[in-house]
Parts: structure tokens; sequence; C-alpha cells
């Protein structure tokens, strides 16, 4: 009779490791309808530009004159006044570098502030396309029920305006976070043979559907954790202030916020041309190598300023300066440019676009949306492994084959 082999027993976990890893079974059983739905939501908003490009391209783009001349930015203000009823008042604009693009005009007023849904707080939100060169208005949508806007705002808070929608899905990326850090402690090869390397980096797809099921946990969660940590991370500047407060303080060194410069429209000069026009076209000359131009009208009468920003990227938000001017003469009183801001400031303005994917491009979303639906997927295979441990030790035949 052949001798039989000694039954190698595995290793005792330290109690710190058997402490985590109940955490991240546990942990995860608790948030895992909340990450599921963060993933699943994050992956459709994705390609949310491209999407909505390809479906209204013809509102978007337009055709090109020869002089490309454009009508005056206070003229096509007002036609996407009328546009909308001659009511609401024009409140931001997006003009573009790129000569074929139509011009956005949106108007935006806040509805009851303790409404407890997203679509009660809001009273209107409207975006105008308008063609530059003829004035003609090429749409004119309700953005308060656009289907992107409102899976955005599922992804936000769960379509809730209650603090405690933001506070579930904060607490539940807080969660997320351990479990990223837990599963790579989990994950890590216990030495560096190569079958274990194998186990840690390979799928092994003609394998039974349980060990299928736990690669697609392990391998692919390993691949994406550290795109879904930064996804996390950024999520949570919006979902706690404390959190923001401290990349802020970590990143800029200091606890004093940015200084604001107290800038004033003079309400004592006057003068016969139009004053938006004129710091249009100053700021056009200012923004001349950058992508997009987004002006705020001032609210007419007091001191407040035309606002004009400047931003490199035609869908980015980070990169950009601001220009403040008189509303009454359109004279130049303030700038502000990207590199006059501290690392703490700089870093919080990256954080949407680092959260979307959008500062590294379309490589940047691609990847956005991959970690986002392998996230979504975490919650499922993670419950699968743990139930089939579960029906393990409910039989104690399937323990021993």
């Amino acid at each position: 009779m052949a001798p039989t082999k000694p039954v190698q027993k595995k290793p005792a976990k330290s109690r710190i490791r058997k402490i985590s890893d109940w955490l991240h079974l546990w942990l995860g059983i608790a948030s895992g309808l909340v990450v599921f739905h963060l993933g699943i939501t994050g992956c459709i908003f994705a390609f949310q530009k491209e999407i909505t490009e390809w479906i209204h391209r013809k509102e978007i783009f337009v055709d090109v004159p020869a002089n490309r001349q454009t009508v005056p930015l206070s003229v096509l203000k007002q036609t996407a006044e009328k546009a909308l009823g001659g009511n609401k008042q024009i409140s931001f604009i997006s003009t573009y570098q790129e000569a074929d693009r139509a011009w956005e005009f949106g108007t935006f007023k806040a509805g009851d502030p303790k409404a407890f849904w997203y679509f009660d707080s809001i009273d209107y939100y409207d975006l105008v396309l308008v063609n530059p060169y003829t004035g003609k208005v090429t749409m004119v949508a309700d953005h308060k029920y656009e289907f992107f806007a409102i899976v955005k705002m599922l992804h936000w808070s769960f379509l809730m305006n209650h603090p405690i929608g933001q506070q579930i899905i904060g607490w539940a990326t807080f969660i997320f976070v351990f479990l990223l850090i837990s599963g790579m402690v989990m994950w890590w090869p216990k030495n560096l043979k190569k079958s274990n390397f194998d186990k840690s980096f390979k799928i092994k797809w003609r394998a039974k559907f349980k060990r299928v099921n736990y690669d697609l946990h392990n391998v692919l969660g390993f691949y994406v954790m550290i795109i879904c940590l930064m996804l996390a991370l950024t999520g949570m500047v919006w979902a706690f202030k404390w959190f923001q407060t401290t990349v802020y303080v970590v990143a800029s060194r200091s606890i004093t916020p940015p200084v604001q410069a107290d800038v004033k429209s003079d309400a004592t000069k006057k003068i016969t041309a139009n004053p938006f026009d004129i710091a249009f076209e100053k700021a056009k000359q200012t923004f001349k190598d950058f992508d997009r131009i987004g002006m705020s009208p001032a609210v007419p009468g007091g001191t407040n300023t035309i606002y004009a920003t400047g931003y490199h990227g035609t869908e980015t938000y980070w990169n950009f300066d601001v220009l403040q001017f008189d509303q009454y003469t359109g004279k130049l009183l303030h700038r502000k440019n990207q590199r006059d801001k501290n690392a703490g400031e700089a870093l919080i303005g990256m954080n949407y676009d680092i959260h979307v994917g959008a500062i590294l491009g379309l490589p940047g979303k691609i990847m956005a949306f991959f970690a986002s639906f392998i996230a979504a997927s975490l919650p499922i295979t993670g419950f699968i492994i743990w139930w089939g441990k579960k029906k393990k030790k409910k039989n104690p035949a399937l323990a021993d084959q």
C-alpha cells in the first residue's frame, strides 16, 4: 500500500486578519445594494457627452459660414429667452472655440429648499441651443427631466434633496474604501509560487462556476482597485464636508481658506454700448487660446459683476481662469488664473473631472466605465461566495469533497 501524504493544515490567521475578514464580509453585505447602485449609475453616466452628441447631433453641430461672424452675444441671449417664453432670464452661457458647435444658454431657478425629492427642489432648469452665426434656435430642452441629469441625481443622492440621501451614499462609499483595502489584504498571495500568482492574476475560465465566480471577485477586484479607490475618494469629497476640508488642508498645507476678491460694479458709470457684449469681446481676446468660454450675466442693478470663465478642454472643468467685468461699462475689474490657485483649490477643482474620468479624456472615461461596472459586480460575486460557503457549512458532505 502506498503511503498517504499527511494533510497540510492551513496556517492559522491572526486575530487582526480574522477581524478584517469578518468586517469585509458583513460590511460588504450591508453596503452591497448601494455599491451596486453607484456602479450601475456610474457606468450609464460615463459616456453621457458622447451619447448626447450622437442623439442630438443635428441640434448640437451647425454649419459654419465662410466669414464666421457671430451674432452679438446679447442678441443671442435675448433669442434664447424668447424661446423660453420671455419670462425666464438666462443665467449661464457656454460658447465654444470649435466653430461647428451651437452655443448653450441655460436658466435655473431653485424650488422648495425643504423639498424631500430632487424634482420638487427645482422650479425649472432649461437649456437652449442657438446657432451663433444665424441666431436660430436649434433645441429647447427641459434639463430638469433630462435622462442623464436624472441618472446623475440618482448617483448623487437617490433623487433625494434631503441630506439623508447623500449621507447613505457617502457612508456606503466610505465602507467601500475599507472593502477595497481589506480585499487587497485577502487577495495578497501567500508566497511567491507560480500557482499562487496564477490564482491572483488570472481567471480560470474553464473551471466550475464557483471558481470562476471567485476569480471574478478577486482578480477583477484587484485590477480595478486603484481606479475604484479614486472614484470612491472623489465621491466622498462631495458627501462629507469634513473630508473635503481635510483634502484641502492636506493639499494646501494650510487651514486658511482661499482668499475671495471683493470686486464690485460701479453703478454711477454708464455707457451707450452693451456692456455684456463688450465684456464678451474682451474675454474672447483674453481667452483666445482656450477651448470654451462660460459667461454669467450680472443680476441687473446693484454691484454684481459679469463673470467670464475660460476653460481648457471642451468637457473638463478643472483648468480655468476667471475674469470679472463691471456690469455697467464692461470694464475688466479682476482676473484669477489657474496658476494663482493653491494646491488645495486646484485639487478640489479637479474632483469632478477625476470622478468621471474626463481628466484623462476618452481613455479615462473608458477606465471609469469598466471600473464602475466591475465595482457593481463585486457585491454580487461576493454574495455568491458567501452563500456557497454558508451552504458548505450546513452540508458536511460537501466539506469533505
